[in-house]
């Protein structure tokens, strides 16, 4: 992951403000917010202006999933084209949502905010949506989730890598 946050940094910069960067990296599904936090500490962004920007930038595409993804879903397996990449995602979304049906809120919340592979608020609300889980319990449990990833990422991106690359 941190060769695809630098190649998206590096990329990036050149042509939009740094901070402009680290915020479209949070909204990058796989990316998101620990991209985000992680690309700012290599472009020695402020950690009072970078969390922020990871945060609203990796909280933005939420709603859309968790509101428009199943009928958004719905219409492209209609089509030739997409049918197959839908199935696909779904079924690794839901390969993912063992933990969730388990414990629901607090399964979702532990999904969202243990930065592994694979997992992650865009997985989160796509697995809450095809789980059809209460709206608000999932916003809620998916904004916990972000916050947990941020300290994560934060001591991680900061503390441990900065201290390294600096």
């Amino acid at each position: 992951m941190e060769a695809l946050v630098q190649w998206f940094a590096a990329n990036l910069a050149q042509f939009i403000s740094p901070e402009a960067a680290v915020f479209i990296i949070s909204m990058v599904p796989i990316l998101e917010l620990r991209g985000g936090l992680l690309a700012a500490s290599l472009l020695k962004i402020p950690e009072t202006v970078s969390i922020p920007l990871c945060v609203v930038g990796n909280i933005i595409p939420i709603p859309f999933i968790l509101l428009f993804i199943r009928q958004i879903f719905k219409l492209l397996k209609k089509t030739k084209l997409f049918r197959g990449l839908i199935i696909k995602l779904e079924n690794r979304a839901m390969g993912k949502s063992d933990q969730i049906k388990k414990y629901e809120f607090w399964g979702l919340v532990l999904f969202v905010g243990i930065p592994l592979p694979g997992t992650g608020a865009w997985t989160g609300a796509l697995i809450a949506s095809l789980l059809d889980v209460d709206i608000k319990k999932s916003s809620l449990a998916i904004l916990l989730g972000i916050t947990m990833a941020t300290v994560i990422m934060y001591i991680f991106s900061y503390v441990l890598v900065g201290n390294i690359v600096s």
